[in-house]
């Protein structure tokens, strides 16, 4: 198991469910694809999702999680990043290399209007539930240690600063604070 793989499973769960913008749908379709690998890459796949769960753990991330949901908190956090690897390969690179690109997302844009929350907890329990159903045991405590980055200290300011977050996240901010 590598990024790829792990990427190819949420492409094909993705193909696979009738609304891809459902992530709780694309989370639980993949963690079907997941259960028919052997228990070993199941095991391994659990240390993937938080290494990308990691990886997006960062200051500007936060702050478009906070604009788009009207507030974020440290497990709302974690939960729009699952919502986020649901998006795909594509949009995870995008939102990492500039949060404000997810302005460009049609689901974040219908979003604006609507007030829909971004934050797919079940994500979390991908490789969990993979496990569960492929050996009937859960997966083992020590299957994945979780490494966060410390956050910049250049983005912290008060996200509820709307000329900041409006510098900072423009398109975003349109969205949001329309």
């Amino acid at each position: 198991m590598d990024s790829n793989i792990f990427w190819k499973l949420i492409a094909d769960a993705r193909a696979s469910v009738s609304d891809p913008s459902d992530c709780c749908e694309v989370a639980a379709a993949t963690s079907a694809l997941l259960a028919a690998l052997p228990p070993a890459e199941i095991v391994a796949a659990q240390q993937i999702l938080w290494d990308l769960l990691a990886l997006s753990y960062s200051d500007p991330l936060w702050a478009a999680a906070y604009l788009m949901n009207g507030g974020c908190s440290d497990d709302g956090f974690d939960y729009f990043r699952g919502w986020l690897l649901t998006q795909g390969e594509a949009v995870y690179t995008a939102a990492l290399a500039s949060p404000d690109s997810l302005a460009s997302v049609p689901a974040v844009q219908e979003a604006a209007e609507s007030g829909l929350e971004f934050e797919c907890e079940a994500t979390l329990s991908i490789a969990w539930e993979a496990h569960q159903a492929a050996t009937g045991m859960k997966l083992p405590e020590d299957a994945f240690t979780i490494r966060y980055p410390d956050l910049d200290p250049e983005w912290g300011f008060d996200f509820d600063d709307e000329a900041e977050m409006a510098r900072r996240l423009p398109r975003l901010a349109a969205l949001y604070e329309a």
